[in-house]
């Protein structure tokens, strides 16, 4: 089932998820352990990231360096499979440009299609950890808008070999990526508002937020966008803080604010277990709130805590 027809025929606020793929060499077995305690809560679906390749250097019995390639969590498709076969909840996979040729992708989507997978969550990806600015794969798509449009001429039978006769149509529900606090490499926050409504007016048909802290971000950045002409549904990503290294961490990496109440509250606990009572405390209020003011899903990073997201739902709905 297509994300837009579960938020279309949804009567109260839902709750959706999102998963990395394990570790090379982890197994399965990981993730089931990561998603089991957070079924009772019956999420509508769960998100699943992709992770482009990175080049590392590995010295030979020669001493000699070589460049390899490593993807460390590779599985994606297949996680979406299982997560589908084993939950019968509708799986997300990220798609990303970043690391993969046009060819790569559209064979990913034929896998995808084969599987029964009608959703996709469209996004450019980050740079690889050795450049200093995102470039694409040789013959790559550049931008998410780039991989959208492929993803679309899919929709509509339209495949990288134009002599193809006949070609089946795929179904493919797109989400794309919005960032209260704007993307870190737009110039304000309304140049990127603008970009997100290409991508909605390209066949977007819905945005899920990056993490924020603070609601009224979240308030204020839904109101701008149907300003702008963008009225597809904006559902609030969440993550909780448990650590005190995220303060610094999740500002680096995400580009995003921690509110002074909260980095003050965490600044006087004296272990992490106090961290993240607070950081629990703190996304619980949150999701009170933009339960109340109706938004139409809960999506939860639950990247490694799924105890604090299950304590999370558990007072929230």
């Amino acid at each position: 089932m297509k994300v837009i027809e579960h938020l279309r025929q949804a009567k109260d606020t839902l709750v959706s998820f999102e998963v990395l793929p394990p570790l090379k060499g982890k197994g399965i077995n990981a993730l089931w352990e990561h998603l089991d305690p957070l079924m009772e809560f019956k999420p509508s679906f769960i998100n699943v990231t992709y992770h482009r390749s990175e080049s590392m250097f590995k010295r030979r019995i020669d001493g000699v360096f070589e460049k390899v390639e490593v993807r460390k969590r590779p599985g994606t498709v297949g996680i979406c499979a299982a997560i589908m076969n084993r939950y019968k909840v509708d799986a997300v996979p990220h798609l990303i440009c970043g690391g993969f040729t046009r060819q790569e992708t559209e064979d990913a989507l034929i896998d995808l299609a084969f599987l029964g997978i009608d959703n996709v969550l469209v996004l450019r990806g980050d740079a690889a950890r050795n450049e200093g600015s995102f470039e694409p794969e040789p013959g790559g798509n550049k931008f998410a808008t780039e991989l959208m449009q492929q993803v679309i001429n899919m929709n509509n039978g339209l495949y990288l070999e134009e002599d193809l006769k006949g070609a089946v149509k795929t179904n493919f529900c797109i989400g794309v990526a919005g960032y209260p606090e704007k993307h870190f490499e737009a110039p304000n926050l309304a140049s990127d508002i603008q970009h997100l409504k290409k991508k909605v007016d390209g066949g977007a048909e819905y945005v899920v937020t990056q993490m924020f802290f603070d609601n009224q971000k979240y308030f204020q950045y839904v109101q701008a966008c149907k300003e702008a002409g963008i009225n597809i549904p904006i559902i609030p990503g969440l993550k909780p803080i448990t650590s005190k290294k995220q303060l610094t961490v999740i500002p680096r990496t995400f580009h995003v604010d921690i509110p002074v109440e909260l980095y003050s509250a965490i600044m006087a606990c004296k272990t992490d277990a106090e961290v993240e009572q607070v950081g629990t405390e703190w996304l619980q209020q949150q999701s009170k709130e933009l339960k109340a003011a109706g938004v139409p899903v809960l999506h939860y990073y639950t990247l490694g805590k799924p105890h604090v997201i299950a304590n999370v739902v558990r007072n929230v709905f």
